[in-house]
């Protein structure tokens, strides 16, 4: 439940505005002149406002679709990221998030329409490049959808586009955008997974791995391309057996022929987030772990990381040779 929201003036009218307020009932109302007023406040406690976030609509006037990050990708020459959302409502304890932002309120962009002519603007200029556009960089892509209605909006109006891909990343378990649409060879439903042993521990307030699963499999049947997205990669005690069990889980319950591909990248963090989050959870045993620091990121060591994926590469070569393989890694 949220208790607050603020709204900025300049979509105070808008539609799309009204009916987002419309879906919460009891919720305080306050409005602002620019989101930053509220968002950009110096010490805030991250940590705190996470038990009891709020809420801020607002339009975005910039940068709708952004250059992913070095090492980003699957497969295309181009690679773009959008973000409607800042923040998640998840609370997964690795997340970058938590070290780039000093709030955890929820910030809204309602101007999607924006994000569209950008996205359209962009494969008109590169006509003849192969592109991809990832959704859920800065957010879940899907976790927040029935109060959004994002992809709701946005996935009929860029299925036509056959020289783009669209991935809409998610650990959420709301499939009703996707189901309501016959499936489409442009967009791809890419699942961040974890060995349960660690979801549990690590992936708080979000759908169990065996939740996830159950998803994975319906959008399958249904024909949709699924994307397996083990990013992180976390070494942890008996961690080969773990994510052996994983991927049997995985390839038990979904037909390895709708699997679009499978993305590898080891735990990570920029050096000053890895500081900030670390002081925020100074007992948490994941950090603790002795990270040495490659181009200014803080990560397992280069062996480690390369026995990690090489051993999970080697369990998809048994269950299927066909499904194409990533590493998602900035080094």
């Amino acid at each position: 439940m949220v208790n607050t929201i603020y709204i900025e003036e300049k979509i105070r009218t808008f539609d799309r505005t009204k009916k987002i307020l419309s879906k919460f009932k009891n919720s305080r109302h306050i409005y602002i002149k620019q989101y930053s007023e509220i968002f950009n406040i110096k010490n805030q406690n991250f940590r705190i406002q996470k038990s009891n976030p709020s809420l801020i609509l607002a339009f975005k006037h910039n940068n709708y679709v952004l250059n992913t990050p070095e090492g980003f990708g699957i497969g295309s020459k181009k690679n773009y990221y959008f973000s409607h959302m800042y923040n998640c409502i998840y609370d997964c304890r690795y997340c970058f998030l938590q070290g780039m932002y000093s709030s955890s309120n929820y910030v809204l962009f309602v101007n999607y329409e924006n994000f569209l002519e950008k996205i359209y603007k962009i494969i008109e200029e590169n006509k003849n490049e192969e592109l991809t556009f990832f959704s859920g960089y800065d957010c879940d892509s899907i976790a927040l959808e029935k109060i959004t209605g994002f992809v709701s909006y946005i996935l009929p109006k860029i299925i036509c586009k056959k020289n783009s891909l669209f991935e809409f990343r998610t650990k959420s378990t709301q499939l009703e955008p996707f189901l309501k649409h016959q499936p489409y060879d442009n967009i791809i439903i890419a699942f961040s997974l974890l060995p349960e042993e660690l979801a549990s521990k690590l992936d708080h307030r979000t759908p169990s791995i065996a939740k996830r699963i159950i998803s994975i499999k319906k959008l399958s049947l249904s024909g949709w391309k699924i994307g397996l997205r083990f990013d992180p990669l976390i070494y942890h005690e008996n961690w080969e057996k773990n994510y052996e069990k994983l991927f049997q889980q995985i390839f038990l319950n979904i037909d390895v022929r709708n699997i679009h591909s499978i993305s590898f990248g080891s735990l990570r963090f920029p050096k000053k987030m890895f500081k900030k989050i670390n002081k925020m959870y100074p007992e948490e045993k994941l950090f603790s772990y002795d990270f040495e620091i490659r181009q200014n990121y803080l990560s397992f060591n280069e062996r480690l990381e390369k026995e990690m994926i090489d051993f999970c590469k080697s369990i998809v070569e048994k269950n299927s040779k066909n499904i194409p393989v990533f590493s998602c890694t900035p080094f």
